[in-house]
């Protein structure tokens, strides 16, 4: 082993509301604001970051043109309850078909998944 993760970080627009809005799809709170940078955190050592970036350009899911930069995949219980609950937090759904998952963007365009057994 070279290292170990740290951070995931995602640039954006805008760090504080983004860090809100996984902040509430995680139940993870805010740990750490340092001028344009944001970090939420689950007590346990993983954290989720956020960086100012003025010209991020979104990815434009399944556009090859403005590929996804990240993604994550979040586990959950009841697919229909867990989208309800993304959806009024900002998400938008995207288009997928796989079985087991559905795909999401955040408020500022990153897609995440919903993925559950």
């Amino acid at each position: 082993m070279i290292g170990e993760l740290q951070s995931t970080v995602l640039d954006c627009r805008d760090p504080q509301a983004l860090a809100r809005f996984y902040s509430e799809l995680l139940g993870w709170p805010v740990v750490e604001v340092d001028g344009d940078w944001v970090d939420i955190g689950d007590g346990q050592g993983r954290r989720l970051s956020f960086q100012h970036a003025p010209a991020h350009q979104p990815p434009r899911w399944p556009d090859p043109g403005f590929p996804q930069q990240v993604h994550l995949d979040i586990t959950i219980q009841d697919i229909d309850e867990a989208e309800g609950k993304v959806l009024a937090l900002g998400a938008t759904r995207l288009p997928s078909t796989e079985p087991g998952f559905r795909v999401y963007a955040d408020p500022a365009g990153h897609p995440f998944c919903l993925c559950w057994a």
